[in-house]
């Protein structure tokens, strides 16, 4: 009998399955690892409830609080257009000069440019940019030497045209040169009046 048990016993253990133990463990291992990062969350979350009713408490406090007062925009001031009325004045950037209208005949109301002849070098400058530096002379003729503001050395003789207001030579010294400018008179007309450029020793 007892041998008979013992077969018995054995078919028994061949007719059940193979345990799977190897799978169940692993299923097991992945729930656990999907249950970790929420447990720990959690527990954070429990562990600071100070911190929570703090910011808590301060949202409360800037919800409830009123409303500051905002100023009103500042009144705007209506813009008034600038009418430049110095068109006709001295530039600022020009040497003052003593100007005599005297010797000139301002009744005259022919007097106007000639607007088109030529223009000449040194009439790209203000006559406050140009210098005498010298004269020459050949016979009868004398020529004046004029720097400009470039520093370019230019000759000039009685009938040249200098500056910027149609200034024409009219004389020629071993001290300065002499023209005569044209200038609008702020009448609508124009009028002459002497200048000089002197001698830059």
């Amino acid at each position: 009998m007892p041998g008979q048990a013992r077969t018995d016993l054995n078919l028994i253990c061949r007719s059940l399955p193979e345990p799977t133990v190897t799978e169940q463990m692993m299923n097991s291992l992945n729930r656990n690892s999907l249950l970790l990062p929420v447990l720990l969350l959690l527990a954070a979350c429990t562990g600071n409830n100070e911190e929570l009713l703090a910011v808590q408490n301060y949202v409360n406090q800037t919800v409830n609080r009123p409303p500051g007062r905002i100023e009103p925009p500042p009144e705007m001031i209506s813009y008034e257009a600038f009418t430049y009325s110095a068109a006709n004045l001295r530039s600022p950037f020009e040497i003052p000069i003593d100007v005599s209208l005297a010797s000139v005949n301002q009744q005259n109301s022919n007097i106007q440019p000639d607007l088109n002849r030529p223009r000449e070098a040194l009439e790209g400058f203000a006559i406050g940019n140009l210098q005498m530096r010298g004269i020459m002379s050949r016979g009868n003729t004398i020529w004046a030497l004029v720097s400009d503001a470039n520093n370019n050395l230019h000759y000039v003789s009685e009938g040249s045209y200098m500056g910027r207001n149609h200034g024409r030579v009219v004389s020629i010294s071993e001290q300065q040169i002499d023209l005569i400018e044209i200038v609008p008179s702020g009448a609508g007309g124009w009028i002459e009046r002497p200048q000089s450029v002197t001698l830059n020793e």
